[in-house]
């Protein structure tokens, strides 16, 4: 007994540390590095930082990596990014290096850097938005020149230890890897040149390495049910039960009670829940041909506010949705035989911004689905997702024995009973 127990243990941690996502399986983020041209003493390198996760982006303070050098190498000097240290770069004359480590720590520039710091693609905060969701904002990129590091294919060594940020733990990166020199085209797309040395590193998200408990939570409602489905109690853990804040809480009019801090502390607003984040079902109208539902997200954290936010949803009738009415939506088909998970975001310029805790803290919309009459059906809690993730991390859903269900007093298929009740009247104004 003992040894199956323990083969549990180690088959749930080996499932979560490997970062495998089932409704985005290819999903990671790819570090590039291209030699673009020898110095007397090493290279000049681009470096490009591409989100290939489909809706998981990395939202500020943004993205931070980090590696080994395995000889004695230094930045001479970077555009586009620069690294937190400098280091000591004491035996040094003349000439200082941009960054003296070990192992430096790059961050991406802002957006309001001089033009010559500038590189194609850079200067975003460290912002990333994902492959789905804008895959021309999913790039990152920089340039560094690389000193003592060898000056050919032969005596150049691969940084190791890779680490990324995103901005908090949870991303794990793979050993770099040589690879096929990539290949560019001229402006005029005439002419193909190419890197002079080329090596990639692959980081994969788990959300057990993350944190420890879950970062949102679903509730349910339905028209046919007066009984509302709450968040699980503690669903995200209760340790800031004693620092949470009332919604009625005097507090919440002093100045600078939205500036976030610099170790990211939250302020959550007192729940049963404790959650920074619920996401809210309610399975609205029922015609005859089509159901509607309501989607509702509320932020609970008075100190953040999320932007490019997506929520994921995993239903059985998403490859029916006819419409989406305040967001924007994208079918995602990880599995080519089966359509039934979604990705829901904010439109551009309304409200692709989910603010702080407070009034302005939420964002909601309603999406129209069509009946497949031969598989629909809203007993058993059928109507409600499955799994729903918001930016990414998967939410605390409710016990599937408190889902609203149908009264007994009702038919499973509640479409048949106009036509019922028709019938009915037809028969007894007929006889």
């Amino acid at each position: 007994m003992k040894h199956i127990i323990r083969a549990c243990i180690v088959f749930v941690f080996v499932y979560y540390a490997a970062a495998y996502d089932p409704l985005d399986p290819t999903g990671n983020i790819t570090i590039k590095w291209d030699i673009m041209s020898w110095t007397p003493d090493g290279y000049v390198a681009s470096v490009t930082m591409q989100n290939f996760q489909m809706y998981r982006h990395i939202m500020t303070p943004g993205w931070k990596i980090g590696w080994t050098w395995a000889k004695k190498d230094v930045i001479w000097s970077m555009v586009g990014a620069q690294t937190t240290e400098q280091g000591d770069c004491s035996k040094f004359k003349g000439n200082i290096p941009h960054c003296c480590m070990k192992n430096p720590t790059v961050v991406d520039m802002l957006p309001n850097v001089p033009y010559n710091q500038q590189f194609t693609n850079c200067c975003k905060g460290g912002v990333l938005a994902s492959w789905g969701q804008d895959p021309a904002s999913s790039v990152s990129a920089f340039q560094v020149s690389v000193g003592q590091a060898g000056t050919s294919n032969k005596t150049v060594k691969l940084p190791r230890n890779f680490t990324l940020q995103g901005p908090g733990p949870g991303y794990t990166c793979g050993p770099a890897k040589t690879g096929p020199p990539t290949i560019f085209l001229t402006p005029d797309r005439r002419r193909k040149t190419q890197a002079l040395m080329s090596w990639n590193v692959t980081c994969t998200y788990s959300q057990f390495l993350a944190r420890k408990h879950p970062s949102c939570c679903v509730s349910l409602s339905s028209f046919y049910n007066d009984t509302i489905t709450p968040c699980p109690s503690c669903a995200c853990g209760c340790e800031n039960k004693n620092k949470c804040i009332k919604s009625d809480s005097k507090l919440l009019s002093s100045a600078g009670i939205n500036t976030p801090k610099k170790d990211n502390a939250p302020l959550i607003q007192c729940t049963q829940h404790m959650c920074p984040i619920r996401i809210h079902w309610h399975v609205k109208v029922n015609y005859k041909d089509y159901w509607r539902s309501k989607i509702a997200v509320t932020n609970f954290n008075y100190r953040m506010n999320y932007t490019m936010w997506t929520v994921v949803v995993q239903h059985p009738n998403l490859n029916n949705l006819t419409q989406t009415f305040s967001f924007d939506y994208k079918p995602l088909v990880p599995y080519k035989s089966i359509n039934d998970t979604g990705m829901f975001y904010g439109m551009k310029f309304f409200n692709d911004i989910l603010m702080e805790a407070g009034p302005f803290g939420n964002v909601q919309s309603e999406v129209l689905l069509q009946k497949d009459q031969n598989t629909f059906t809203l007993k058993q809690g059928w109507a409600f997702p499955r799994k729903v993730y918001f930016n990414g991390d998967e939410c605390m859903m409710p016990h599937a024995d408190a889902y609203p269900f149908l009264p007994n007093s009702v038919h499973q298929n509640l479409p048949v009973l106009p036509t019922l009740v028709l019938s009915v009247f037809l028969f007894l104004v007929l006889w």
